[in-house]
């Protein structure tokens, strides 16, 4: 998507509070709305979109809190975030799309495909799962944020996003990827850290009856692949792709990652037509 067909929006998803959207123009192409991790920017999103961006119209954005999005008062939950994403498609005109979301991002989705069905026209839920526990680590880390800021942070989850291997040959973009981690609101960080404490959406996993793909990476210390095989055991029809990545895989694994996608849509499409 180059910056001459896209363009960043401000959409007002409750009254005072704008998020950073970036948006493809009007097309033909299977709609894809992309939602980042906690302690990242749509900009995670990067070689997703310059492998896809010609098959799909991409839409992605800033989680409240992150990014070039507003940071609102607390407290922030689980449904306030899928209503945000909601909120969006709406103010688009978009009746339905297919949403992709990483960690916190998947989280949202599946509270979307249980909650609000027939906005979604299927879930690629990557790197993530239906809870988070324990809460005491994420209510510690929201505090430790709030009292010492984003940089303390940096370090430690970059070691847990991607493997040693992934550092070492990816300097440049390892560095970016730690200044967009640094520049994260603390306040939005935290909050999202309470939303990751609170949540659980393993109840409500049976009410999505959409397409479901998850994908997950075989390296990944916060949410391994066990984690991934919990979601497909309640989502009937539901599958899973294993890349070599740790927790940012459509990052670490690109080609692995867009592959997994393009395969789910193509089916997805055939089986809707």
């Amino acid at each position: 998507m180059s910056a001459a067909s896209s363009r960043i929006e401000r959409i007002e998803v409750e009254p005072g509070v704008r998020l950073a959207v970036e948006v493809a123009p009007p097309s033909s192409k299977p709609v894809v709305l992309l939602s980042n991790s906690i302690g990242a920017s749509m900009t995670m999103w990067d070689e997703f979109v310059e492998r896809m961006s010609g098959q799909l119209r991409i839409i992605r954005y800033d989680t409240r809190g992150h990014g070039q999005s507003d940071v609102p008062a607390g407290p922030y939950s689980i449904d306030r975030l899928g209503q945000d994403a909601e909120a969006i498609l709406s103010a688009l005109d978009i009746q339905s799309a297919v949403f992709c979301g990483l960690s916190l991002g998947g989280l949202t989705g599946m509270w979307l495909g249980a909650a609000r069905s027939k906005r979604v026209a299927g879930l690629i839920l990557a790197n993530t799962a239906a809870n988070f526990p324990p809460a005491t680590m994420w209510q510690e880390r929201a505090a430790a944020v709030r009292a010492n800021g984003m940089q303390s942070l940096v370090g430690a989850t970059l070691e847990r996003w991607f493997t040693k291997s992934y550092q070492t040959k990816h300097p440049d973009r390892l560095a970016a990827l730690g200044r967009m981690i640094g520049a994260t609101p603390a306040e939005g960080y935290a909050g999202c850290c309470e939303v990751l404490a609170m949540a659980d959406l393993k109840p409500r996993l049976a009410n999505v009856a959409c397409p479901v793909r998850v994908i997950c990476g075989q390296h990944d210390p916060s949410t391994p692949p066990a984690r991934g095989e919990e979601i497909v055991a309640s989502i009937a029809g539901s599958d899973m792709v294993v890349l070599d990545a740790a927790h940012i895989s459509a990052v670490e694994a690109p080609d692995a990652f867009a592959e997994a996608v393009s395969q789910f849509l193509s089916r997805t499409l055939s089986a809707a037509t």
